[in-house]
């Protein structure tokens, strides 16, 4: 019985990638009349697009077993990426200022012990509404860890301002070297009705609102006050800067800059004389709502205090 041969295929220029022995024996085995069909019509035959379609099924499990392979190899030459000094990064190469930020977090703590491999926090945010608190936070959570950062666009969203696509800076030379870092910070730009965090991808519900993932993200810089009246005070600021300076009227916007020149004509912060989450709040509140030339005067001295950090640069840039 005569070999059919491939060569008709080639000329028909269907582009294939797999093994031509998997084309003759569809062939050899009572397709030929379907495969010449085709071939005559411009068409691809069914048979190799079943083919195909195994093939890509075939790579994405390849795919996901590389992955986990790599979340092994991290666990086993990494130890404990926490302690790994010899490790260094350009993101993380700057400290903190003792005097914004006196106390550390240990991350084992709040994301329980994960052996050395790489915490994935992933944000889902909406470009209409940039979350400036959290690009302030991821700043500073870049000065404090090794942190792998990247942005991507989701397909619900037709475009993104090129500001939005490199608000969290250049890719990292060493990004294909995972286990290098300590967080991994994945903000996604999605059509969503309020921010969205995922720490845990596969076991973790998500948490929803700008305030609910500030409150989150700080806690991986600085424990909140010992004081519980400070920590009530911080989180009481962080609702109302949320919910009524950037979300309120006029009139209810006015009233929490009175509140807001009261509280900052006893201390220099916020709420008392450290720095805290309240501030971070506050301020990219108020930036949204514009320049703060017409805020009362203990206001304006705060915001200028808050511009001379350096930690608010990144936000203001997406208010230019």
């Amino acid at each position: 019985m005569p070999m059919y041969q491939v060569k008709p295929i080639v000329d028909a220029h269907i582009e294939i990638d797999l093994p031509t022995c998997m084309y003759r024996y569809q062939i050899q085995h009572g397709n030929s009349c379907t495969a010449e069909h085709a071939l005559q019509n411009g068409e691809v035959d069914p048979a190799v697009k079943t083919l195909e379609a195994r093939q890509d099924e075939i790579m994405r499990k390849l795919y996901e077993l590389k992955a986990t392979v790599d979340g092994l190899a991290k666990i086993v030459t990494t130890p404990d990426a926490d302690l790994d000094a010899s490790v260094t990064s350009s993101l993380s190469s700057q400290s903190c200022s003792s005097a914004v930020l006196k106390s550390s977090t240990d991350l084992d703590a709040v994301l329980g012990k994960n052996l050395g491999a790489l915490r994935d926090i992933v944000v889902n945010a909406n470009p209409a509404h940039p979350p400036l608190s959290l690009l302030v936070l991821h700043g500073l959570l870049c000065k404090r860890y090794r942190v792998l950062s990247t942005v991507h666009v989701h397909s619900s969203v037709p475009s993104v301002p090129p500001q939005l696509v490199s608000c969290l800076g250049p890719r990292h030379p060493d990004s294909y070297a995972r286990h290098m870092f300590q967080l991994g910070f994945t903000l996604i730009w999605k059509d969503v009705p309020k921010v969205q965090m995922k720490f845990n991808i596969q076991n973790m519900c998500p948490i929803e609102g700008e305030a609910s993932v500030a409150r989150f993200l700080y806690k991986l810089l600085a424990p909140y006050p010992s004081d519980p009246a400070a920590a009530t005070q911080v989180d009481s600021w962080v609702d109302t800067a949320f919910f009524q300076l950037a979300g309120g009227s006029t009139k209810e916007q006015s009233a929490v800059l009175r509140a807001l020149n009261s509280a900052l004509g006893r201390s220099p912060w916020v709420v008392g004389s450290e720095f805290s989450l309240a501030d971070v709040a506050c301020f990219c509140c108020m930036l949204r709502n514009g320049p703060a030339s017409a805020a009362p005067a203990n206001v304006q001295r705060w915001v200028k205090s808050c511009e001379n950090l350096g930690h608010f640069k990144p936000a203001e840039l997406l208010q230019v």
